[in-house]
């Protein structure tokens, strides 16, 4: 890792992390951001590695980790928070996150989970873990013969993962907003799920989660 960037608005817990950083990879470079407007100015140049907070001054995280995905479409971007909700989680994943670490963690612990992203392992706390994989325990395979998704509901399925209100859907496919509705229930349905952080997470593994811009 040669440019790593670490976006964190609370000034001592930056510190904390540069330290961190710092005795994973002593030799990088480290940029630092505590907003999300100084982060974007500062992907001009190649980055290696961005350690990106979702709760920041002036908006969120999620902004960072897409103008990464086109600036530097090869840095490994992990999220650093203290939010370990599936909400949370999915909208990372779903906007580009390489990994998901949980401020909680031991400074130790993260320096060799960050130190493992050199040697092509993900960075993502145990916790964290364990809730994805009772995620695909409880929705199971998403495809199954009788699972699959109409054309229609995978346009549907594709808008409210990108966050978009039902009224957002109706317009967009030019359609009723009850007709979207039924849409959405019939999807949920097939997929086994009974939220739209579920329904963007499905979204992401069949390839039709958000992208950049």
């Amino acid at each position: 890792m040669k440019r790593i960037l670490i976006v964190e608005d609370i000034v001592e817990t930056l510190r904390w992390l540069v330290e961190i950083v710092r005795s994973a990879y002593p030799a990088a470079t480290i940029c630092t951001a505590n907003s999300v407007r100084t982060a974007l100015s500062k992907l001009d140049g190649q980055i290696d590695l961005a350690l990106i907070d979702l709760g920041l001054p002036d908006g969120s995280g999620l902004e960072i980790l897409r103008g990464l995905n086109k600036a530097s479409p090869s840095a490994i971007k992990v999220v650093t928070t203290v939010m370990g909700d599936d909400a949370s989680i999915v909208s990372s994943l779903s906007a580009g996150a390489d990994g998901y670490l949980l401020k909680e963690t031991e400074a130790a612990v993260l320096s060799r989970q960050l130190t493992q992203l050199s040697m092509g392992l993900p960075a993502i706390s145990p916790s964290v873990a364990r809730r994805i994989m009772e995620h695909f325990r409880l929705t199971g395979p998403v495809a199954s013969l009788d699972g699959r998704l109409t054309e229609r509901e995978t346009e549907v399925l594709t808008l409210i993962s990108k966050g978009l209100r039902n009224a957002e859907v109706a317009s967009a496919l030019n359609i009723a907003e009850t007709t979207v509705a039924g849409y959405i229930k019939i999807v949920y349905r097939k997929l086994g799920i009974s939220s739209r952080a579920e329904a963007a997470w499905h979204a992401n593994r069949l390839g039709l989660g958000l992208k950049p811009e």
